[in-house]
């Protein structure tokens, strides 16, 4: 059963696909945002507010979000951790 975590904004992504969670701060962050823009592989979650946040996906997609990785982290713990339960 997938799990899915809010990524801000009534946004959700499924959790079996995410790759990791990373900050966007960095140089190669940046350059990997702006390939996924180049090729069409972005999604802009972030409703127009700064990206705090990258997801990236096993079908190398880009996800783009507002909330602190920090707090997807917690999110995406709960989901597995309620997975784990069923």
């Amino acid at each position: 059963m997938a799990g899915l975590i809010n990524i801000g904004f009534g946004n959700v992504v499924n959790t079996d696909k995410i790759v990791t969670i990373i900050n966007p701060d960095s140089a190669p962050a940046k350059r990997i945002v702006q390939k996924a823009k180049e090729s069409e592989r972005i999604v802009d979650a972030t409703q127009g507010r700064r990206t705090k946040s990258i997801i990236l996906t096993d079908s190398e997609h880009v996800i783009l979000s507002a909330l602190q990785p920090d707090t997807l982290a917690g999110r995406f713990q709960n989901t597995q951790e309620h997975k784990e339960m069923l």
